[in-house]
């Protein structure tokens, strides 16, 4: 029998002048979302989530900190993947690539009424509650 893990992904709130970058996937599931993707082997999550955000929206970004571990099986719909969230700081204007078939800028204000892919609406709101509470988000 093979035992096979669950797939470590990243995520990343970017957050800008203006608000939070979105991407629109140009691959299944199609759909807003947060820039992000896998990690490749020899790779750690943080080298991952700086070159995901590059890849797909074209900024350099600045890790701030570590938000939180999403790991329902059911997150992703191709396979049971575990997703390191970062917060990051970024400037400049980004541009679409790679995985993103566009970007957009949303301010926080407008977050919650995005629909977003995978459990990227979850992630959301436990960052708009986090920016309003200062606690983090706990899932059991």
């Amino acid at each position: 029998m093979e035992y096979r893990n669950p797939v470590p992904t990243v995520d990343l709130i970017i957050r800008l002048p203006d608000g939070i970058l979105l991407i629109e996937r140009k691959n299944p599931p199609h759909g807003k979302a947060l820039p992000g993707g896998f990690v490749d082997e020899g790779e750690t999550v943080e080298s991952a989530a700086i070159r995901e955000a590059m890849e797909e929206t074209g900024l350099a970004v600045e890790l701030k900190e570590l938000f939180y571990v999403y790991s329902d099986p059911s997150r992703d719909p191709r396979k049971h993947t575990i997703s390191v969230v970062f917060i990051a700081d970024a400037n400049g204007t980004p541009r679409a690539a790679d995985d993103a078939a566009s970007v957009l800028v949303v301010p926080e204000s407008e977050l919650p009424n995005q629909t977003l892919v995978f459990d990227h609406g979850q992630i959301i709101s436990d960052y708009t509650e986090y920016s309003r509470t200062g606690k983090r988000p706990l899932h059991l």
